[in-house]
């Protein structure tokens, strides 16, 4: 790199917002705070920065290896900057709102990683999400759902795709199957690549019980449309009741969505397992036609809140602002406010007007001494001119 380069150049993946991106991505960050609160999501802004204890809990490795870290001068103790903001909200509830009451809190702001989680993705993005505290039962996470659907059309978001699933089915297998902690691990990690000749010979030398064999043979290959889960029924008839009560969530909770979005896409993957170490429940992922990787995830985590000593049932999503304004935008960018030219003037009854016009939300830009730029050139329709000894605004 150029020595001058030194001097402007960002961090690979690290990105900024110039005036027009920047404007449009703060009316958007408004409008979905101002839907969140209809809903009674409560704005919270946890801080940028805390100890590694409080950024790493119920998140599992994965998210500490995200994690940029520092030593605090003044304690002594390991800190992060956040790479997500769920743990934080999560200590919010538990810690400083003390209800028993459920609890609706939502976020944006920006964090930071050590590594994008997509090729050629942001490491800094502004992100948005919703929590519901308090609720271990379907209603939360269809109304968890419901609002990021609802954040989504806001944004134009075409042709949106749910892909949903539920860890709980295959935790119970590995559980019943008595995997190790490595085997768990070795199966986890084939599942998600849907590598099935792997999986059928793991599963052929492995020596489980046939049923065991059985289910786990099957549970990769069931994915598909919604009426999947009619044929996971009967393929896991006989399994763990917890199990079967999965399914009869998911089968229960995928009608109410189907019923209320019937232009969601809905395909159903009881492999799918991302947040596996620290998911409980639904998970779930939302894409749509053009974009190579998921564009929003969510799932339940009960229990997050218990290192901060309130074990608390929870379900949320987060996405990306950015990532919501390239759909936002496609319709247009947001209608900029015609600004006002005043004069370099210094008279007591001009600054009287200007005052007056700024605060009724008026764009008033003006003249500084010895320029010669002309309203036009500012971005200004119209003037202060003075007439008859009376300032007054005037179309240029």
């Amino acid at each position: 790199m150029p020595k001058i380069d030194q001097y402007w150049a960002l961090p690979d993946g690290i990105s900024e917002a110039l005036p027009d991106e920047a404007e449009a991505l703060e009316q958007l960050r408004r409008r979905l705070l101002d839907l969140f609160a209809t809903w009674g999501y409560r704005l919270v802004m946890p801080p940028m920065v805390e100890f590694m204890e409080s950024l790493s809990i119920g998140h599992g490795s994965n998210l500490d290896v995200q994690t940029f870290k520092l030593t605090d001068q003044l304690s002594g103790r390991m800190m992060g900057l956040r790479a997500d903001m769920t743990p934080q909200v999560a200590r919010i509830d538990a810690h400083k709102l003390k209800t028993d009451l459920p609890n609706r809190l939502c976020y944006i702001g920006s964090v930071l990683r050590t590594r994008s989680f997509h090729r050629d993705g942001s490491r800094s993005p502004l992100q948005v999400g919703a929590e519901l505290f308090g609720h271990a039962g379907q209603d939360s996470d269809f109304e968890v759902i419901s609002l990021l659907l609802e954040t989504l059309a806001q944004c134009h978001v075409p042709n949106v795709v749910l892909d949903i699933g539920h860890v709980g089915i295959f935790r119970t297998l590995a559980r019943e199957a008595g995997m190790s902690a490595q085997q768990e691990s070795a199966f986890y990690d084939m599942l998600v690549r849907k590598s099935l000749p792997e999986i059928d010979d793991w599963l052929a030398n492995a020596k489980l019980p046939a049923d065991m064999n059985h289910y786990l043979r099957q549970l990769p290959r069931l994915s598909g449309a919604p009426d999947v889960l009619e044929q996971a029924a009967t393929v896991f008839a006989n399994a763990h009741a917890d199990i079967r009560a999965a399914l009869t969530h998911l089968q229960t909770l995928v009608a109410r969505i189907r019923a209320s979005f019937p232009a969601c896409n809905i395909h159903v993957d009881l492999a799918e397992l991302s947040g596996y170490d620290y998911h409980t429940g639904i998970v779930y992922g939302i894409y749509t036609p053009g974009m190579g990787r998921e564009i929003a995830r969510g799932g339940r985590y009960d229990g997050i809140g218990e290192a901060f000593g309130r074990k608390r049932p929870a379900t949320g999503f987060s996405t990306d602002l950015r990532t919501l304004a390239t759909f936002a935008l496609q319709q247009g960018q947001p209608s900029r406010q015609a600004s006002i030219f005043a004069p370099a003037d210094q008279n007591t009854s001009l600054d009287a007007l200007i005052r007056e016009l700024r605060s009724q939300g008026n764009t008033v830009i003006r003249a500084l001494d010895g320029q010669t730029d002309t309203p036009v050139a500012l971005g200004c329709n119209q003037q202060i001119a003075q007439h008859n000894g009376q300032w007054t605004v005037v179309a240029v």
